[in-house]
């Protein structure tokens, strides 16, 4: 079964530039490439991504 996403990226993003999208659906987040929405994704647990997100912020 697929499931829809919402995918979302940062208010401070242009319409033009380059940005990353991400998605939260239960089990996983996922991230892509804003300007190429049907090309690769990763996908984080929501744990990794936590993780991800506060050593990014040190």
């Amino acid at each position: 079964m697929s499931v829809k996403r919402r995918w979302r990226k940062s208010s401070f993003s242009a319409e033009d530039a380059n940005c990353v999208a991400v998605a939260h659906g239960g089990e996983e987040v996922l991230v892509r490439d804003s300007k190429q929405p049907s090309g690769p994704t990763l996908a984080f647990t929501p744990d990794h991504w936590t993780h991800l997100l506060n050593h990014l912020a040190d």
